[in-house]
């Protein structure tokens, strides 16, 4: 969509008309517990301050609490865990309100790597603001002239194997995205961590020049700053130990230097000689100078305006799904693959078991079948975990609902599996011979499309859960391997013992497993004869059926309980976020 020059120079003179906040902490501690009765200090009574229209920057050697302070800053740490005060133009912060207001760029860049810069930042606009796509396309362009991104604007964003913007680049789209809802305070995590030194100059810049001409309070973290940026920073907080040693101007940290009797070398900046001689500051615990800038306290009206979602129900779901289809269909190794490997699985298996002589090859086929399509569901674990990652930090920032990604998470994955179940079932369905009705075939397919959902909601469930690729990997493989022992293909359930009979019950095997049996050897199947010796059959599909203890009417019960598999563990998944994401944004 082309815009107009002019509508877009219009939007972007709009750009950061904020209300000022002034950010106060007072005696603020923090501690982790490192035993049963011990525990470590992170944050020893600190006391600072951040003005808008400048850009403050917490300084400090590795492990001396930036990263902390500013987590603390930004709602990220739970409130009831810190001790002190933290106050807003001289209110108590309201954790949940200020996160709206608030902009929070972690130093680990959470993106879609197969979306565009510029896409990138149209999805965040028409989720934080509820814009139009023409309204959001607007704002997303303004802020591409504003951080320099136009020349990649319409390059991918890239990650891990796949090519994509540069360093710099990527941690300009996350300011962007933090920005595109105009926040008053913007608070990053080393944002120039890992880049160049023309880079981190740029990123710098940028940020002195929204803080100065946008009135926005701009904290930021940085290791060890070169003379070029130090220019740049309108105060600084030194701390180390989590205690602050110096707040305010270079120039009144130099001055308090010289006074101690220290006599700092040329080619050394002051903010470098004050980290390696630490021992020559005092601990400050009060401010060093008066705020002069003016600011204004938020209405209760305009607190609670910016804590509702910005979009109905309906139109998240509607945005994160289309969202989400962009990123599936894009990640070819995943999506063109899963295809593949379905067409790929149909034509082999249905080639190995077409030649096969006897009816009990069919019964070792359905178990196979089923071993390999839910095995195969945990490939989409890497998907649910790098989605998570966004989604907590998305929710916590009011952008929308945990349902709303549940359920167009859920709803993208339907036709897509759905077309995956057809180019699996349809080969391996003919080729082995199975039943030659078309209402046999129909429900086989159905089969397998709910298998395929099952172990979808089932992985989904997990990558709530689990902290990571790896765990999860094996607790899924772990879970898949009971199911299948319990699933009544190895051992019947007369056989189980009672302690573990709930197992049978559980299992994901087992109804899609007792479905197939019946649509082949059910009604008219009963007489197909699938085990026979010295020239008489010794098992029918009937006798099987019975020694199963499975009853026509079964058929389309295994599908109810299917249908409930998916439901629960989407649910489950839904409880598991929402719960992850409430411990953010209390």
């Amino acid at each position: 969509m082309d815009l107009p020059i002019k509508s877009m120079a219009e939007f972007a003179g709009n750009i950061g008309r904020n209300t000022c906040y002034l950010i106060e902490t007072k005696s603020l501690s923090y501690d982790i517990p490192t035993g049963k009765s011990t525990h470590k200090t992170i944050l020893d009574n600190v006391t600072c301050e951040a003005r808008p229209g400048e850009l403050l920057a917490i300084v400090g050697p590795s492990g001396a609490g930036k990263s902390t302070l500013l987590s603390v800053l930004a709602g990220a740490i739970h409130p009831k865990t810190v001790s002190g005060v933290i106050l807003v133009n001289g209110r108590a912060m309201e954790t949940s309100s200020f996160r709206r207001v608030s902009g929070y760029v972690t130093q680990d860049d959470a993106l879609f790597p197969m979306l565009t810069v510029e896409e990138s930042l149209v999805y965040s606009a028409r989720l934080r603001l509820g814009s139009t796509l023409r309204e959001a396309t607007l704002r997303a362009r303004a802020l591409l002239v504003q951080l320099g991104l136009q020349p990649v604007a319409r390059s991918r964003i890239g990650g891990p194997g796949t090519p994509g913007v540069s360093g710099g680049e990527r941690r300009r789209v996350s300011i962007g995205i933090e920005l595109v809802h105009n926040p008053a305070v913007l608070l990053l995590d080393e944002p120039t961590s890992g880049l160049d030194s023309a880079s981190a100059h740029l990123i710098v810049t940028m940020l002195k020049s929204m803080a100065a001409s946008n009135g926005k309070t701009v904290i930021l973290t940085i290791h060890q700053p070169g003379f070029r940026i130090l220019e740049l920073l309108d105060r600084v907080a030194l701390i180390a130990d989590g205690v602050i040693r110096h707040q305010g101007p270079l120039s009144l940290l130099q001055k308090r230097i010289e006074e101690a009797g220290s006599i700092i070398s040329p080619h050394i900046n002051v903010l470098e000689y004050a980290m390696d001689a630490m021992e020559v500051l005092t601990i400050e615990t009060q401010m060093q100078e008066s705020c002069r800038v003016p600011y204004y306290v938020l209405s209760e009206k305009r607190e609670k305006s910016n804590y509702c979602c910005a979009n109905s129900r309906i139109k998240e779901v509607l945005i994160l799904a289309e969202r989400f289809a962009k990123n599936m269909v894009r990640t070819r190794q995943i999506f063109v693959a899963r295809m593949i490997q379905s067409a790929v699985a149909g034509l082999g298996l249905g080639t190995i078991f077409m030649n096969a002589e006897n009816q009990q090859a069919k019964v070792g086929f359905f178990a196979f079948s089923l071993t390999f399509l839910l095995s195969s569901a945990v490939e989409g674990l890497p998907i649910f975990l790098q989605e998570r990652r966004i989604l907590m930090r998305e929710t916590s920032r009011g952008a929308y609902r945990v349902s709303s990604y549940v359920i167009s998470n859920s709803l993208v994955f339907l036709p897509i599996l759905f077309a995956a179940s057809i180019l699996y079932a349809t080969p391996v369905y003919w080729l082995i011979g199975l039943r030659r009705e078309i209402d046999n075939y129909l429900f086989f397919s159905l089969v397998i499309w709910l298998v395929m959902l099952m172990a979808n909601a089932f992985v989904a469930c997990f990558g709530a859960l689990v902290p990571n690729f790896i765990m999860g990997n094996s607790v899924i493989a772990g879970l898949m391997g009971s199911f299948f022992l319990f699933s009544g293909y190895f051992i019947s359930k007369q056989s189980i013992p009672r302690y573990w009979i709930f197992m049978y019950y559980l299992s994901l095997f087992k109804y899609p497993f007792e479905a197939f049996l019946l649509n082949e050897f059910g009604e008219k199947g009963k007489q197909q004869c699938i085990q026979s010796g010295k020239g008489a059959c010794l098992l029918t599909g009937e006798m099987l059926l019975r020694q199963q203890g499975m009853e026509e009417s079964h058929k389309w019960s295994n599908i109810g309980v299917m249908l409930g598999f998916i439901f629960v563990y989407r649910i489950l998944s839904l409880v598991i976020l929402w719960i992850k994401c409430l411990k953010l944004t209390r």
